[in-house]
């Protein structure tokens, strides 16, 4: 049997159950879990806020593993054996199709509607898929990425699913060297939106968010100013933003918040004729009021949205890792591991923004 912290349903206590040992496929890896992540997805889940998911679940859909078993020869992308004993982690999509109009034509695999992801889209009646687990079943065909040599499972899971989603809003916002960057939103991946935007070059990157100690973690990365958002109006954010980038506003703004007004915000911040990426409405909050006139057209403002991440940018991400890794080290942004008895504990923390990054050790 495999222990497992389950989500029941929505506004339930979490249950840790024994789960049945799954029978592998040809093709199918079990992974010994070494550490999986609590993010904003989780507490998303945790209130019934996304469609379609089939309660109970196991979440936790971004871990590394140890490979304990594999049935059949198993390979990475670059047809590298994938081994007993090896250190991994995995693309959480699953089963997107890439026979769709999606998937073939518009080259946009995250909008496959076929397409499911461990612990969110599985039942945890069909197994250990999901990471709050002592083991995780990869089903065949799940792409696996091994942790090179120097990354720990502590500095990817400090980046964790917020790195490959800001990977995915840095390339929609195609930061040119020298351009100041706004990034809203001092959660994970707000955070990395921030690395990655001064990794790429950026001329300032300014962090907007809360509370006080995600600010301080935005600064040790690198961001050059972070602007407290419970201590001031919008109007003060944007005039400090506007401040910051000669009095135009910033040629990219990243929003990462989750928070509906933070888009217009976001507009009213960015320069005439730059680039707005809304990355962070990952459930639908609510509405905001625009004009298209003044918000849009008449400044002439790009606006672009971002859903999810591909096996791409998790492949691409681990090599920023790999390379830049000594000098990021985003393993500081992990402030507490949790047990499985503690996933409530969880939860709550990083709702209430008391953590940086959480993680779980099962």
């Amino acid at each position: 049997m495999i222990r497992a912290a389950v989500m029941v349903a929505p506004g339930e206590p979490i249950e840790v159950r024994d789960l049945p040992e799954p029978a592998l496929e040809p093709g199918a890896v079990i992974l010994e879990t070494i550490l999986s992540e609590v993010c904003g997805t989780d507490v998303h889940l945790r209130h019934g806020r996304l469609s379609g998911v089939p309660y109970p679940i196991v979440p936790g859909h971004v871990s590394v593993g140890r490979v304990v078993e594999t049935r059949g020869e198993v390979t990475d992308v670059e047809n590298r054996p994938i081994r007993r004993g090896d250190v991994v982690t995995f693309l959480d999509v699953h089963e997107t199709c890439h026979a769709c109009w999606y998937c073939l034509v518009a080259k946009q695999s995250t909008r496959c509607p076929k397409r499911r992801v461990y612990g969110i889209t599985y039942s945890a009646d069909e197994g250990p898929l999901g990471g709050w687990a002592e083991r995780i079943w990869l089903k065949p065909g799940v792409r696996i990425v091994p942790l090179p040599e120097g990354v720990t499972p502590e500095r990817w899971m400090g980046g964790g699913c917020g790195l490959p989603t800001a990977l995915h809003a840095i390339d929609r916002a195609a930061i040119r060297l020298g351009e100041r960057v706004a990034v809203q939103g001092s959660g994970p991946v707000g955070l990395s939106a921030a690395i990655l935007a001064r990794l790429s070059g950026a001329g300032a990157v300014i962090v907007l968010g809360d509370p006080p100690a995600r600010l301080e973690a935005a600064r040790a990365f690198g961001a050059d100013a972070g602007i407290p958002v419970a201590a001031t109006t919008a109007e003060e954010r944007i005039e400090r933003v506007r401040e910051a980038t000669g009095g135009r506003g910033a040629d990219v703004t990243i929003e990462a918040t989750g928070v509906p007004g933070a888009v217009r915000e976001g507009m009213r911040m960015t320069r005439d004729g730059g680039r707005l990426v809304v990355v962070g409405q990952y459930t639908d909050a609510g509405d905001v009021t625009i004009n298209p006139h003044a918000d849009i057209n008449r400044r002439h403002l790009e606006i672009r949205g971002t859903w999810g991440f591909d096996y791409s940018h998790v492949h691409r991400a681990m090599e920023i890792v790999a390379r830049h890794g000594e000098q990021v080290r985003w393993e500081r942004s992990i402030t507490r591991a949790y047990r499985l008895d503690e996933m409530d504990v969880a939860l709550d923390q990083v709702e209430a923004g008391a953590v940086v990054k959480a993680v779980v050790r099962p």
